[in-house]
């Protein structure tokens, strides 16, 4: 058996912690809220999972809610007509091959924390800082830092070449609501791409009242879809999504119009700049801890990856940590282990990245050619699963052209 000690009780954090209890380790996480604070607390996210990330949580068995949440079945992307007329210049819908399902971080991990507490894992409800996590490190075997708020995010450094950008790309709001007409013939992301303005996508999910939609709001700062900064009560932010759906999407507003708010905490609004972290850090002391999750890997919202890329991380570090066995966990390891995720994620991170900036003339020809080839616009809806699927084709304008024109021959 041996010791660890997690900062952050969130998506990545507790699906590690619960997987190490699992393998017989004795697990400490440690987070500065109750279960009772997060259930009553705001939202956290949007965090549509799909199929590869719920399957970790199956693994471990603590999928508890698949049975009851609304699911995901597809991807429809859209992009408004430029003309102003309120019609839809490419509208195409392709179905996962397995569902996606979200749920609330408001009904998930309280219901995880007592799953980790009666596995045996120590919770501990404190904040942490660098005094504390040097006494936990003196302690245990591994310190992994899944927090990226405060001092203890400042520990890793920001990767300049791994770092697009060094600012945020977005505004971003996220509206919990009831009421909406569900969408025909079956549920989906619904992507909506406006040039020049920002990103609006609404799907099913299950918060704490019940089954919901959850609005998402991406604004490119400056424009007119970035105004959330004087919105001062719940009303005014329920008002203000619905008003940015009149004005630029009123198929979206049409089935959206009466709906309201699951709860005054179901909303939120900020920005942050997207941010790939250096994943080890040294304490004052010398000693040496793992970051993991968004304390290393900050994706923006725009192509739903977040909760997805801490669920993947978090098996790849519970797989590597039980292959280790009894060595000790130094900088060369924690190093391999972040590099294994990244791996996997640089494409989800150069995916998001490219979404962000105003996309090129190949890129809206694929968007556009998915509207008459449903073999394109199935491996677009299934790539959210695992991005990877989008590399070369979605990145190189010759390697698009070489796939475009497979496709149509066929």
């Amino acid at each position: 058996m041996r010791k660890f000690t997690i900062i952050g009780g969130g998506q990545s954090g507790l699906q590690l912690g619960i997987g190490l209890l699992k393998a017989g380790h004795q697990v400490r996480v440690v987070q500065n809220r109750t279960a009772d604070d997060v259930a009553q607390g705001k939202v956290l996210s949007s965090q549509c999972m799909f199929s590869n990330a719920v399957q970790h949580e199956r693994d471990l068995g603590i999928d508890f809610w698949s049975a009851d949440c609304p699911p995901v079945e597809g991807i429809n992307f859209i992009v408004p007509n430029p003309d102003g007329s309120g019609t839809k210049l490419i509208d195409w819908a392709a179905r996962l091959d397995q569902n996606a399902y979200s749920v609330d971080q408001r009904v998930k991990i309280p219901r995880w924390m007592a799953e980790f507490s009666r596995l045996g894992g120590q919770m501990v409800i404190a904040d942490a800082g660098i005094a504390e996590i040097e006494t936990y490190a003196r302690q245990d075997d591994l310190v992994i830092i899944a927090s990226g708020k405060g001092d203890v995010g400042r520990l890793f450094a920001r990767d300049a070449e791994k770092s697009a950008f060094d600012k945020p790309m977005r505004a971003l709001a996220l509206t919990y609501v009831t009421g909406m007409t569900p969408r025909q013939p079956y549920s989906a992301v619904e992507f909506n791409l406006i040039p020049g303005v920002g990103e609006y996508f609404v799907f099913p999910a299950l918060t704490t009242t019940g089954p919901c939609e959850i609005m998402v709001m991406e604004g490119i700062p400056g424009g007119p879809m970035d105004c959330w900064a004087d919105v001062k009560t719940p009303a005014q932010h329920l008002d203000t999504a619905l008003n940015i759906l009149k004005t630029f999407l009123p198929w979206e507003y049409d089935r959206s119009k009466n709906c309201q708010l699951t709860d005054d905490n179901g909303i939120l609004s900020g920005r942050f700049a997207p941010t790939v972290r250096h994943p080890v850090a040294i304490l004052p002391s010398g000693r040496k801890v793992l970051g993991l999750g968004d304390a290393v890997c900050l994706n923006d919202p725009i192509t739903g990856q977040g909760s997805n890329n801490a669920a993947k991380a978090a098996a790849i570090y519970l797989n590597r940590i039980i292959q280790h066995g009894d060595r000790p966990f130094d900088a060369a390891w924690m190093q391999a282990t972040f590099d294994q995720f990244w791996d996997y994620a640089q494409w989800v991170v150069g995916w998001t990245n490219m979404l962000l900036q105003p996309p090129p003339p190949f890129i809206l020809d694929i968007m556009g050619n998915a509207q008459g080839l449903p073999k394109l616009a199935a491996r677009m809806a299934n790539g959210f699963d695992d991005p990877r699927d989008f590399f070369p084709w979605f990145a190189d304008p010759d390697a698009a052209a070489s796939y475009l024109a497979e496709l149509k021959a066929a």
